[in-house]
């Protein structure tokens, strides 16, 4: 018989437990080393906020220094006894206000600046990442990460790292004052003071870590649904789906609102610790004046004591309700920072070249690509030429690659090995930008914005004159269309260009993709939804506009009118000849 049974139990009790130990360590981790790159984000806001900082500082010194003279001023004139003058009390209470004011205006000023610069910071982090546009992220999700999760980061600042800094000076300052009055009282008031400014909210924290994660997930969860609700009412109603999509959505809400009262329970139960060690620090500086317990200390210094006491705990009492909010915000920064850590990076570094190529040949050069490590191969070995000015067609059925060729060659994602060339250099060692004007991109799922026609246009050349609109508009047969419109060039579209047909949406984001004036065009499946004619008119609009481009066009199928030089079937992750 191998080992005793309840060896065994113990065994397993402490291997589990070791592992739930290690889990936590890990997210502990994970939360210092997200909030820690928000920090960094915020970088450029560092005087600012080091200057709300220290008002705050200052303006918690003067609260302390106020309380205190007013309980040494009350105790003295109680007793016949001028100890702290009016003057004195009107200089600190004008300073406490005017440094409060202050920090309350630098401090949440420097605040909204580095939410606006996280924001920024996001948005790039999502378009230069593997998404970069081509939607592989739920706008839902995007959006609550953009909204909910950035506004509870402002806590980071605001309710964490102020109030802790006021806990870390006014330690210090409650335990000399008391230790002047009575050295026993200052140590065990210290105790408490550390348990309540420090230790609870610490223990709040871990203990709200798992919670506030759900919490954001549940946050995101309802805005995804609701999201879908309304972008999608209209297919919805047709299918007689509005009940269960509501009873989603409420299905979803209830599971926000329990998330969001057990949290509550739970900081009101930490609050009650926090508010006993401040009652009976209390309890014990009255005790002192009372001489119970202590030696007897003199009145009108027990009071200025008691004064100090209440003001201190007070200040630190924002602590506890901001370490249950710690692991909200550690679950934010995650979130919010994963974009950043998701991105598709190249595996193998290439310095950047400073010599452009003059030709525009494109060589797929025996790629290997997945989009996560967990995920199967999408490109295996995939080799492929496109001669410059030629017109070819890569076919396949969804989920082949198709439109994974697009976002490698626009540098949206990176291969796991492999090269692909331009003009006989390597793509990742050219400069984004200059890649993308040498490149058009025009996709099934090409956005049209809720503005005017001539803002959608100008999205692709900012600097085209009325005419070269036009003739953008000509080129992709669309022209007269517009003409005809009573604001021509000024229409708005509406969302998602809801205000023209797909055929005509389609010819407005052809002309636009026109005025880039690129030598390779990319065209992935561009006339999905379109009916038979309506496409087949689209592409013999095509053949003409890009005559003199290298035309890549990415589709399921052929209609017949296309003008092609050679056609390529996508199929196991590699490219081989096809006759259609």
């Amino acid at each position: 018989m191998s080992g005793s049974p309840v060896k065994d139990i113990r065994s397993v009790r402490g291997s589990v437990s070791g592992g739930s130990a290690e889990r936590r360590s890990r997210s502990e981790s994970a939360d210092r080393a997200a909030l820690w790159s928000i920090v960094e984000v915020w970088r450029p806001h560092a005087a600012r906020l080091a200057v709300g900082l220290g008002l705050s500082l200052l303006a918690v010194l003067a609260g302390l220094a106020l309380m205190s003279s007013a309980g040494l001023r009350f105790a003295g004139a109680a007793l016949g006894v001028i100890v702290v003058t009016t003057v004195s009390l009107r200089i600190l209470g004008i300073s406490r206000v005017g440094l409060r004011y202050g920090e309350r205006l630098f401090a949440h000023d420097a605040m909204f600046r580095a939410l606006a610069t996280l924001r920024v910071w996001f948005f790039r982090s999502l378009a230069e990442g593997a998404a970069a546009g081509l939607g592989f992220r739920r706008a839902g999700d995007l959006l609550s990460r953009l909204v909910s999760d950035v506004e509870v980061l402002d806590g980071l600042y605001l309710r964490i790292l102020l109030p802790l800094a006021g806990a870390c000076i006014t330690f210090p300052v409650l335990i000399l004052v008391l230790a002047r009055v009575n050295l026993l009282l200052a140590v065990l008031v210290g105790v408490l003071f550390a348990a309540s400014a420090f230790a609870v909210p610490l223990a709040a924290a871990r203990l709200s870590r798992k919670e506030g994660g759900a919490l954001n997930r549940a946050q995101a969860g309802l805005r995804v649904g609701v999201l879908d609700l309304v972008s999608g009412m209209r297919e919805i109603r047709a299918f007689g789906a509005s009940r269960r999509m509501l009873d989603r959505i409420a299905a979803d809400n209830d599971t926000l609102l329990r998330r969001q009262a057990q949290l509550s329970t739970r900081m009101a139960c930490v609050g009650i610790v926090s508010q006993f060690c401040a009652q009976l620090a209390i309890l014990l500086v009255l005790a002192a004046i009372s001489g119970v317990g202590f030696a007897h200390i003199p009145v009108v210094q027990g009071v200025g004591a008691l004064f100090l006491t209440v003001a201190a705990f007070e200040s630190a009492s924002g602590l506890t309700r901001a370490g249950m909010l710690a692991g909200n915000m550690g679950a934010a920064a995650r979130r919010v920072v994963a974009v950043a850590e998701k991105r598709n990076i190249p595996h193998i570094s290439v310095p950047q070249t400073t010599e452009m190529p003059t030709g525009f040949d494109i060589c797929f050069d025996d790629i290997n690509f997945r989009w996560q490590p967990d995920r199967p191969m999408v490109l295996e070995n995939f080799s492929l030429e496109i001669p410059a000015g030629s017109r070819v067609a890569l076919l396949g059925s969804s989920g082949a690659g198709k439109s994974t060729v697009a976002a490698l060659l626009l540098k949206a994602a990176f291969p796991q090995s492999g090269r692909i060339l331009l003009g006989g250099v390597d793509i990742a060692a050219l400069p984004d930008t200059w890649l993308r004007r040498k490149i058009a991109w025009l996709s099934q799922a090409t956005h049209l914005f809720d503005d005017t026609i001539r803002n959608n246009l100008l999205l692709g050349a900012p600097e085209a004159s009325e005419d070269t609109l036009w003739r953008a508009l000509d080129e992709a047969a669309i022209g007269d269309f517009v003409r005809n419109l009573p604001g021509q060039l000024d229409t708005w579209l509406g969302e998602g260009g809801v205000k023209v047909s797909g055929g005509q949406g389609r010819r407005i984001a052809l002309a636009r993709t026109l005025l880039s004036d690129a030598p390779i065009l990319v065209l992935d499946e561009p006339a999905t939804g379109l009916d038979a004619q309506t496409e087949q008119d689209f592409f013999r609009t095509l053949n003409v506009v890009a005559a003199h481009r290298t035309v890549l066009l990415i589709a399921h199928r052929l209609t017949g009118v296309e003008q092609l030089d050679r056609v390529w079937r996508i199929s196991g992750g590699r490219a081989s000849a096809a006759t259609a």
